[in-house]
C-alpha cells in the first residue's frame, strides 16, 4: 500500500472518474498518436516519446521526445501521475494534433478507473485508449488462439475493456478505453493499427524510439 502521504492522489482520481465519457465521439481518424515513457533509475531519467501516425497508411508522420527527471515515485495504481508530465511536453512540441492516442497502459481498467490513458485524455479532453501488456484488474475467458480474436474483460460486473490476441499464439495485450470513447471503438481502433507483432504500431513504434532513444543517450 502506498504511503499515507499519497492518499491525496488516489481521492482525484476518484473525483476525476466522474468527467469520464464512454461515449464515442472519435468522429473521422486521419492521425492517431502513441506514447510511451520509460525510465532508467540509475540516472533518475524519464524518456517519454510519441509516435503520430496516418490513420490508413500507419506511416510515421511526426514524432517527438522528452528527457526530464523522475518526479514522482513508482506507486501501484499511480502510474499517470508519474508519466503524464513528461507526455504532456511531448505533445507540446507536435505540430500535428493527433485525432486519438494510443498509450502504453491502462484505461479504465483501474481499480478507480482511472489509468493513464484516462487521466490524460480528461486533461487533453481528446480520445484515448488503453493498450497494456498486462492485466491490472478484472478477470476474461482467453481469447481463441487465431490472429485478433478477443474477449471481454470483466470487473466487478462491468465489462471494462478486451482482451486482443493480435498474433496467434502470443500472449494478448489489455485493451480499455481511456476517455471519449467505447469498448467497441476501441477494440476496432487498436484492430485496424495493428500489423503482424504483438503492439498495435502506434505503442510498439513509440516503444522502439524510446529505446532508440535511451540507447543514443546513454549507450544503453
Amino acid at each position: 500500500m502506498a504511503d499515507k502521504n499519497y492518499k491525496k492522489y488516489f481521492e482525484l482520481q476518484r473525483k476525476l472518474s466522474s468527467q469520464i465519457i464512454l461515449e464515442s465521439k472519435v468522429g473521422n481518424i486521419k492521425y492517431i498518436a502513441g506514447v510511451d515513457v520509460s525510465y532508467v533509475k540509475r540516472v533518475n531519467l524519464a524518456f517519454a516519446t510519441i509516435v503520430v501516425l496516418n490513420y490508413k497508411t500507419l506511416e510515421i508522420v511526426e514524432k517527438k521526445y522528452h528527457i526530464s527527471q523522475i518526479t514522482f515515485p513508482y506507486i501501484p495504481g499511480l502510474l499517470s501521475f508519474r508519466e503524464i508530465p513528461p507526455i504532456l511536453e511531448c505533445i507540446k512540441k507536435c505540430k500535428i494534433s493527433p485525432d486519438i492516442y494510443i498509450c502504453d497502459g491502462q484505461g479504465i481498467a483501474h481499480p478507480r478507473k482511472m489509468g493513464l490513458a484516462t487521466h490524460l485524455g480528461i486533461i487533453l479532453n481528446r480520445p484515448t485508449i488503453g493498450c497494456a501488456k498486462k492485466k491490472l484488474v478484472g478477470h476474461f475467458t482467453p481469447p481463441p488462439l487465431n490472429m485478433k480474436s478477443w474477449s471481454p474483460l470483466w470487473y466487478k460486473g462491468e465489462q471494462i475493456g478486451a482482451v486482443l490476441r493480435n498474433k496467434p499464439r502470443v500472449k494478448p495485450i489489455f485493451i480499455s478505453p481511456g476517455h471519449l470513447v467505447d469498448i467497441n471503438k476501441s477494440i476496432e481502433v487498436v484492430r485496424n493499427t495493428s500489423t503482424r507483432y504483438r503492439l498495435p504500431e502506434p505503442t510498439r513504434l513509440a516503444d522502439k524510439f524510446t529505446k532508440e532513444l535511451k540507447k543514443n543517450y546513454l549507450g544503453l
